[in-house]
């Protein structure tokens, strides 16, 4: 078997490339990798004792835990950024220090149940808010005050569908790799 680059580890499935245009089927799609994401997220770590939570899923990344704890962070974020785009007029969001949150005591320690528990009910009500979204609401925009980029919730979704699925590769592939 061929040795995996750092890069291969790091992005799985690819850096996320934003379509030219989203049609409608893409934009269900991803809401549908959105919905399902907490029972892949839980599918893939089922099984996996205290001591493989530990495990990093590339050489100085995140344990199994902090990524499951990341995503619950990660997710948490874009909901309220989904709120507050629908609510106010092209908010410039609050960024968050990922890496840092990632080595906060909850980051590294807190059992994966909370998080996924936490994904599978703030999954629900994120979904139904996507369901409910018109066009002219996926269209809304929020600023990133580092990039300074205009982000439409359209293309937001799709970047948490990749996230979702990015953070499951990293589980399935080490497992694989690992044979856990």
């Amino acid at each position: 078997m061929q040795a995996l680059t750092l890069q291969q580890l790091r992005y799985p499935l690819g850096i996320f490339q934003k379509p030219s245009e989203i049609s409608s089927e893409m934009l269900m799609g991803w809401i549908n990798d959105i919905e399902i994401l907490p029972k892949l997220l839980q599918q893939a770590v089922e099984g996996l004792s205290e001591e493989q939570l530990l495990i990093p899923y590339r050489p100085d990344g995140w344990t199994i835990r902090q990524t499951i704890n990341h995503v619950a962070d990660s997710h948490a974020n874009a909901f309220i950024r989904f709120k507050l785009t629908l609510t106010e007029d092209t908010p410039i969001i609050k960024p968050y220090e990922e890496q840092l949150w990632a080595e906060l005591e909850d980051g590294k320690n807190a059992p994966i149940e909370w998080s996924l528990t936490m994904l599978e009910v703030m999954h629900k009500r994120w979904v139904m808010l996507l369901k409910s979204m018109t066009d002219q609401q996926f269209s809304k925009q929020f600023m990133h005050p580092e990039t300074k980029h205009l982000n439409a919730l359209r293309m937001v979704t799709g970047m948490y569908s990749w996230h979702g699925k990015h953070h499951t590769a990293h589980i399935v592939e080490l497992r694989k790799r690992m044979g856990l």
